[in-house]
């Protein structure tokens, strides 16, 4: 995923909105960033195994999941210039769920790295997530077969590194793990 000018100026949530040469953007601190063509099979069979255990979980309580494309805008009370598509995320404040995307951090935000997105998954994301609040923030290797899980705790993240042959608990909802077996299992 490049950082990609139209031209000197910074964007906001307005500017992305407009845009409809149906290429997927994601608008960090006002900066473009196309994102990749469609992800690989590995990638897809992952996210599929990962977003059926936390849905089975969360059916008929009040966190939702969702999975990409859908916007999040981690600061939309503000300048509006930052708006990201995590490939899975868990909400449980409904007041920021929109009808085009969510208005604030999600609780929990994965993000499943492939080759042109592994570096501003573990960086830039990282950071962004860090700042705006997000309370567990996973980065899931589908190559490697790891899961590093980043728990907020006192402005920082707690790192905690899981495989495939682990059952990872999820931290913003208690009784809840995952059975990375069945994750990395394509």
């Amino acid at each position: 995923m490049e950082a990609i000018r139209k031209d000197d100026r910074l964007y906001t949530y307005a500017d992305y909105c407009a845009w409809d040469d149906e290429q997927r953007y994601e608008l960090i601190d006002g900066i473009v960033f196309a994102m990749a063509p469609g992800p690989t099979s590995a990638h897809q069979r992952t996210s599929v195994n990962l977003l059926l255990q936390l849905a089975t979980y969360l059916k008929g309580k009040q966190c939702k999941v969702f999975h990409a494309p859908y916007d999040v805008r981690l600061n939309a009370d503000k300048e509006d210039n930052t708006v990201v598509q995590p490939d899975i995320l868990v909400i449980c404040d409904p007041s920021i769920i929109g009808v085009a995307g969510c208005k604030g951090a999600p609780d929990m935000v994965v993000e499943i790295t492939s080759p042109s997105t592994a570096r501003r998954d573990r960086t830039q994301k990282f950071d962004l997530y860090l700042k705006y609040g997000v309370r567990e923030y996973w980065i899931v290797d589908p190559d490697t077969k790891t899961v590093s899980v980043h728990i907020l705790r006192d402005g920082e993240y707690i790192i905690r590194a899981y495989t495939d042959a682990d059952t990872a608990p999820v931290h913003v909802l208690e009784g809840c793990a995952i059975d990375l077996s069945e994750v990395f299992g394509l």
